[in-house]
């Protein structure tokens, strides 16, 4: 079986608002998800259940979104509110055969987690494992966030398995790659560009927070969603990337 060529994408949804709150503008973020065209998408604050969202014909962001020609969805709930929670999600066209959201909060101003899939890829001998993550504002809080990630990769992902970790990783400081290179995680557009990609603010990126890490797969596109139809649909935009797996894990 030839190996698998998958599309990527990683969007930062913030609860389903527009830039600086705005306006809700859950439909057109919808539409920026269908034109993806993703295999896996890894997507921060969506809201799992939230009273503002009464125009949907269901209670919260993740099911309106989920719904949409997606075989297999998970939610991880982090932060909870009195109207609702929100946290991260991985859907996928492939079967998600196993799980798991890890608290890694530092404060319980900031609850943040890793959501953790292992998807069943054809053509993939090993399991696919993806981690969707939302780190942190604040630097030692970021740091330790980081490093429990690591953690986790090398706890917790077989050695010889590919991954995918992505998402919004806040890392003003660029220091998320010297820790995750460790576990042979390379960012795509490090990789084809040399620098990570400027994805906030949506009205014009100028902060390179938006990352999607991999192994075990060759980079052949990446690309920032910025546009006039998508700006300030978000306060970030959407990143995607084009890869196939190389069979190789380098570990």
């Amino acid at each position: 079986m030839a190996l698998p060529q998958l599309n990527i994408a990683t969007f930062n949804t913030h609860k389903g608002l527009s830039s600086f709150n705005l306006r809700l503008t859950m439909h057109e973020q919808r539409l920026l998800i269908r034109k993806l065209q993703a295999d896996i998408l890894f997507l921060q604050e969506i809201c799992g259940a939230h009273d503002r969202h009464h125009d949907l014909p269901y209670r919260g962001q993740y099911h309106f979104l989920s719904e949409d020609g997606w075989n297999f969805a998970v939610y991880g709930q982090n932060a909870t509110r009195a109207k609702g929670h929100h946290g991260n999600a991985i859907f996928s066209k492939y079967p998600i055969v196993r799980w798991e959201n890890e608290n890694i909060s530092e404060s319980r101003v900031e609850q943040r987690g890793l959501l953790h899939a292992e998807i069943a890829v054809p053509g993939l001998d090993k399991h696919l494992h993806c981690i969707c993550v939302h780190l942190g504002l604040m630097g030692r809080w970021r740091t330790r966030q980081i490093l429990a990630l690591s953690e986790r990769v090398q706890h917790m992902v077989p050695k010889d398995a590919p991954m995918i970790v992505a998402g919004d990783f806040n890392d003003w400081r660029q220091k998320a790659s010297l820790v995750l290179k460790q576990q042979n995680l390379y960012e795509v557009f490090e990789q084809m560009h040399g620098i990570h990609a400027r994805s906030f603010p949506s009205t014009l990126p100028i902060f390179r927070l938006d990352r999607i890490y991999v192994r075990g797969f060759d980079v052949h596109a990446c690309h920032v969603h910025h546009s006039l139809a998508n700006i300030g649909m978000s306060d970030h935009v959407a990143l995607s990337a084009r890869l196939t797996g190389n069979g190789y894990v380098g570990r």
